[in-house]
């Protein structure tokens, strides 16, 4: 084979990855956007039956999850934010402490943190159960009954993992601040919990609760819509749901990552 061939071999390749990637992008588009029009329009259709399943979510992706969040967060507080106040307290810094704190946990660490062990615990679990409802016939019998599956099985868990996402993000950020606190109490660090707390309040704006709370909801609807795409979108074997389940994961990681560098330039500008 000549060079002439191996790159145009190469480059066959890269152009179906791409094209392949668009397809994705396009597909994940559309089912985003169907299930933006079935929550905006069927919200309170069977809402006897619907809306407990959005409680359900809550609980299984939220409630759940509390002690695991409660570790990380205080690992967090500990490990990088009771550090980071010994070292500026070290050097002479105190005043930055408040804008450190603000930019590490508030705006990058705690909504990235939270989003990425909801979707360990929750994404990975919706998309096996769709899957397997898909692999054996279940989402064809929803629908011969009439039954939207958009409705009764994705807009529970984007709504459900939407919340969760926020509410478990806030209360990692608040475990971090008080455990950052604790640790450099422990360490005799010079900083009174007034001071501390001034400092948050004056490193705060209010664009940062309004981009906080809609990172932390988009996280949630970004991992529930892509979980539940690779789990209802084809048709599906047994043998194909664990195949599914890692690609749902590697792209929810990639979006997750993507959405939180486009937030990055709306701190920057």
């Amino acid at each position: 084979m000549d060079g002439a061939t191996v790159v145009r071999t190469r480059a066959e390749r890269i152009g179906a990855r791409i094209i392949g990637t668009l397809d994705v992008l396009r597909e994940l588009g559309a089912f985003a956007v169907i299930t933006l029009g079935v929550t905006l329009t069927k919200f309170n259709a069977s809402k006897r039956v619907v809306h407990p399943l959005i409680f359900t979510q809550i609980w299984s992706a939220g409630v759940r999850l509390l002690p695991m969040i409660s570790f990380i967060g205080a690992a967090l507080g500990l490990v990088i934010v009771g550090q980071t106040v010994a070292l500026l307290s070290r050097v002479g810094a105190q005043q930055y402490i408040g804008t450190v704190m603000v930019t590490v946990i508030v705006r990058e660490l705690g909504p990235l943190v939270t989003a990425l062990i909801v979707l360990a615990r929750a994404g990975t679990a919706n998309v096996v159960e769709l899957g397997t409802m898909r692999a054996l016939g279940e989402v064809e019998a929803l629908e011969s009954l009439g039954i939207d599956p958009i409705h009764y099985l994705v807009m529970p868990r984007v709504i459900g993992l939407a919340t969760a996402v926020f509410c478990l993000t806030t209360y990692l950020v608040l475990i971090a601040i008080a455990g950052g606190y604790l640790f450099a109490f422990l360490q005799d660090v010079p900083l009174t919990l007034t001071d501390y707390l001034a400092q948050l309040n004056n490193a705060l704006r209010w664009e940062d609760f309004a981009l906080f709370a809609l990172k932390s909801i988009l996280f949630g609807v970004v991992i529930a819509v892509v979980n539940c795409y690779h789990g209802l979108a084809r048709p599906l074997n047994v043998e194909e749901v664990s195949q599914v389940t890692a690609r749902a994961v590697v792209e929810s990681v990639t979006a997750c990552v993507l959405l939180d560098a486009f937030f990055l330039l709306g701190y920057l500008f």
